[in-house]
């Protein structure tokens, strides 16, 4: 087998792996696994690359998968997550028999509580009940932006913010949970339109969602994102950025500033990135930001004055 078809196994999760994460306020034992399926369905998104991952798995092959990732479960586990690149709730996705058998053993293994993906389209009564029947459920979705505006012209989601609240309020009024996606640096917004967005996002979306994750955008290969960066046009987001919004927003709110430092992640000057990266991290566990006031670099200089300089650039964003 090539290294090529070897990414692509159908049998073999894209990752798995163990962390400490904020689960109902308390620091909880996660295992996450992301399952490598046909791929999402709308995979029109203008930041998202993981369709590249993707292959065509069948229901024994994702039963195969879910096998390999649980053998890294033990009994100090209590949440399960599960990401499928797309949507756990999507049949052609994710076939019915395969939900079921992973929901099954889940609850058999004693797992306490279930964090799975789903676009909004797919979250109906009956779905969100073959969950809830087995195990506490929390259904999080790629929100990305509270305004219509952005989410279908930047991010193009296919979705409106009313699909959001619908999809949630169907969840909450059958006992489970909701997580909100938001995205931080779409495309074509300067620093301090996004920053100013995310911020108003995770308002908008507070008394939807029981916990707010917000997504540091990266670039991801073979998506308009990438192709700007690639001409200059588009930075990813700042990592003082990152700290304003996780300031400034109503919480529980979660971030993880995957690639932070590199070229392709959110990142600061280079000195100061794993110290903020850090932090960021720990505050998910205590949703205590007052330690961000105590950090410092001279490139938080240059990320004001970039803003002040974007805001005079008739919103062309100065990379």
């Amino acid at each position: 087998m090539t290294r090529s078809e070897e990414r692509r196994d159908p049998r073999r999760p894209v990752s798995v792996w163990r962390s400490q994460d904020l689960v109902d306020g308390r620091p909880a034992q996660a295992l996450t696994m992301i399952l490598r399926t046909v791929g999402c369905r709308w995979n029109r998104c203008t930041m998202c690359g993981y369709a590249g991952e993707g292959a065509p798995a069948s229901a024994d092959d994702l039963i195969i998968q879910f096998e390999s990732a649980m053998e890294k479960c033990s009994p100090e586990v209590t949440v399960v997550k599960i990401y499928t690149s797309g949507s756990f709730l999507d049949s052609e996705e994710m076939p019915a028999g395969a939900r079921i058998e992973i929901l099954r053993r889940l609850e058999n293994a004693g797992i306490e509580k279930l964090i799975i993906e789903t676009r909004p389209e797919y979250v109906n009564p009956d779905a969100v009940e073959e969950c809830l029947s087995h195990l506490q459920t929390e259904f999080a979705m790629g929100l990305e932006s509270a305004n219509d505006l952005i989410r279908e012209h930047l991010i193009r989601k296919g979705f409106l913010f009313q699909d959001f609240v619908r999809a949630s309020e169907m969840v909450h009024g059958q006992g489970g949970g909701v997580k909100a996606y938001l995205l931080l640096k779409p495309p074509f917004l300067t620093e301090g339109q996004a920053m100013r967005d995310a911020i108003s996002s995770a308002r908008a979306a507070r008394p939807y969602a029981d916990i707010i994750s917000l997504n540091l955008c990266n670039v991801q290969r073979n998506t308009v994102v990438e192709r700007m960066w690639e001409k200059g046009e588009y930075r990813p987001p700042w990592l003082w950025s990152a700290l304003e919004v996780l300031k400034s927003s109503p919480g529980p709110i979660i971030c993880d500033p995957v690639g932070a430092g590199t070229r392709r992640g959110p990142h600061n000057c280079g000195q100061c990135d794993a110290a903020l990266a850090e932090a960021i991290r720990k505050h998910d566990l205590t949703q205590d930001a007052r330690p961000f006031d105590d950090l410092h670099c001279q490139c938080k200089e240059a990320w004001q004055k970039l803003m002040e300089l974007e805001e005079q650039s008739f919103g062309t964003p100065l990379c």
